[in-house]
């Protein structure tokens, strides 16, 4: 009866792997909001603090540099290590996407998700 269906049966499987591949991602993402990390410009004189899903969080500025004649200088500071923390969260939500394609057995440097 069931001759002319081949391969359905490991069709509902892939099917059901799939879906339990797409929860794990998406738990996955919901953990990167409670990962954090740390960027910093100028020896550590302005700190910023992100999410590794690149949301910031925090924001630490040392109080020596505030001189008015050096505005823009601590202006740079900031967008400095606000983008270091992002790239330091890029790398992060990539280094724990690589995990858990790894614990799927999915190929190395195969992207999350699809």
């Amino acid at each position: 009866m069931f001759k002319g269906l081949g391969g359905l049966g490991d069709m509902a499987g892939m099917m059901k792997k799939a879906q339990e591949m797409q929860a794990k991602v998406g738990e996955m993402q919901d953990g990167l909001s409670e990962i954090q990390v740390q960027g910093e410009s100028g020896a550590g004189l302005v700190k910023a603090t992100a999410t590794a899903k690149g949301d910031l969080v925090a924001l630490d500025i040392d109080p020596s540099i505030f001189k008015p004649d050096e505005k823009e200088m601590v202006e740079d500071l900031i967008l400095a290590a606000i983008k270091d923390a992002q790239a330091r969260a890029a790398e992060r939500s990539r280094e724990e996407m690589g995990k858990m394609a790894e614990s799927l057995g999915l190929p190395p440097g195969m992207k999350l998700p699809f």
